[in-house]
């Protein structure tokens, strides 16, 4: 055997940990939660440190209407009440200096200590339970959706292909262990999962299920085998294609669950031979691969209107070939359309 299968990799990632999460676009934070937290604590205790410095040296300017001295610990006190709060009324400021201080300093130094609490609780406390909704109202939408294992430049291109065929970028799902990657999903308005394609969880996670297509793109003949297992086990009848770095592995990928194995090596291989007599030839079959060229091969099944009718009387697009169960008819029989045979036609995209 050509190939040899390995155990899946287990990427020590915050994606992993939770792999049932949909991430929203986020860039790489250059600090952990507990760092934040303890920046976000420096900075208001250094405007509290600030304010008191300001009110113990212009402690001339408080009064004390319960004994009538400003003490160290009373600047302390009434630096922290009038911070959280606007004050007991038991130590006020009596100068004209001291009130300009509380009114355009320590005033604006509180709103922006609340806006720090408030946000520390929602990057702690609901941050979690938003992302828990969000992701669940997403995976819910998710039907007849394509999945995408692999962001490379494989994956990224069948990616964007997709959506210059028509299909919108919410009913893509892509599945990578690379954070960055998965940054490029989202920032192109894919739903992303950060995770191993071949643990079973992720794919669930993916709503396989319900998927109408699986595209696996990875770096490793092995690894896409182990992928297309999962996603043909988990969905017996989806659609599932993969690439082969390999030639000796297309049919292993096949008898894996792959309806198409591409082997792009072999693939450009046969485009270059023919670029030296049929360049034109070549050029029309790579627009026909290629949604943004004008003209596009397309797969559907006949329309009962159809059915009966000869292969060239097809008006949707050029008729190239027919499919009916196992028997592939070429436009050249001149076959006659039956009910549940799928057409391959050249149509126009624009």
């Amino acid at each position: 055997m050509a190939m040899r299968l390995r155990a899946p990799v287990v990427y020590r990632s915050q994606g992993l940990k939770r792999a049932d999460r949909f991430h929203p676009l986020r860039r790489r934070a250059t600090l952990d939660p507990w760092q934040s937290l303890g920046l976000r604590v420096m900075l208001v205790l250094a405007l509290m440190g600030m304010a008191l410095a300001v009110h113990w040296f212009d402690r001339d300017g408080l009064k004390d209407n319960i004994d009538g001295h400003i003490s160290f610990i009373d600047a302390i006190y009434f630096t922290t009440i009038t911070i959280t709060t606007v004050g007991y009324g038991d130590i006020v400021p009596i100068s004209d200096q001291a009130k300009l201080f509380e009114s355009f300093v320590v005033t604006p130094i509180r709103v922006f200590v609340w806006l720090i609490f408030l946000g520390t609780a929602y990057d702690f406390v609901f941050r979690n339970s938003i992302d828990r909704i969000r992701t669940a109202m997403i995976r819910n939408s998710l039907k007849d959706h394509t999945i995408i294992c692999g962001y490379g430049a494989g994956g990224s291109f069948a990616a964007r292909e997709l959506v210059a065929g028509g299909v919108r970028p919410e009913q893509i799902v892509v599945v990578d262990p690379d954070p960055a990657r998965i940054a490029a999903a989202t920032a192109e308005g894919f739903s992303a999962i950060e995770g191993d394609a071949t643990q079973n969880s992720v794919l669930k996670a993916a709503r396989i299920e319900t998927a109408c297509a699986v595209l696996v793109s990875t770096s490793r003949d092995d690894a896409t085998a182990l992928v297309v297992l999962s996603a043909r086990q988990l969905h017996p009848d989806v659609q599932i294609s993969a690439t082969a770095r390999l030639e000796e592995n297309e049919d292993l990928l096949a008898q894996a669950g792959a309806n198409i194995v591409l082997n792009p090596v072999r693939m450009g291989g046969h485009m270059l031979a023919r670029a030296a007599a049929d360049r034109h030839a070549v050029d029309t079959l790579a627009d026909l691969a290629s949604a943004d060229a004008g003209l596009l091969l397309h797969e559907r099944r006949a329309s009962a209107s159809e059915v009966g009718k000869p292969l060239d009387a097809i008006t949707t697009g050029r008729a190239i070939k027919l499919v009916r169960g196992e028997e592939t008819l070429g436009f050249w029989q001149n076959p006659v359309i039956a009910e549940g045979d799928r057409i391959v036609e050249v149509i126009r995209t624009s």
